[in-house]
């Protein structure tokens, strides 16, 4: 729920300036996040029993960022990998991310 908790705040605080999301469907965030522009990393598992792909590439797709990236992965909705954990500390760790960024918890960090 992190995705659906974490966007709205990620549009409208100015103090977040990078964030992960994913493992969510389109169907009440698409607007919103065309409104997102700042660095996004989005993971969707291909074999999720929950969000179908379509749904997720929908809301991939709907982000408005240019600075954005998808990683999609084998598995069902809770078979997040380690190394997606990682990736995820990665991308918020970049130089100029380093405070104000929102994780899949959609809390500021």
């Amino acid at each position: 729920m992190g995705t659906a908790i974490g966007v709205p705040p990620a549009v409208a605080d100015p103090r977040i300036t990078a964030a992960v999301f994913g493992l969510f469907r389109a169907d009440s965030l698409a607007e919103p996040a065309r409104d997102l522009t700042i660095p996004i990393e989005f993971v969707m598992q291909r074999d999720d029993e929950r969000v179908p792909c379509e749904s997720a590439l929908a809301l991939f797709d709907a982000v408005g960022s240019r600075d954005k990236t998808q990683r999609a992965n084998a598995g069902r909705h809770k078979e997040v990998t380690r190394f997606e954990a990682d990736s995820a500390v990665r991308c918020l760790a970049r130089p100029g991310r380093g405070r104000g960024v929102a994780g899949a918890g959609g809390g500021v960090r």
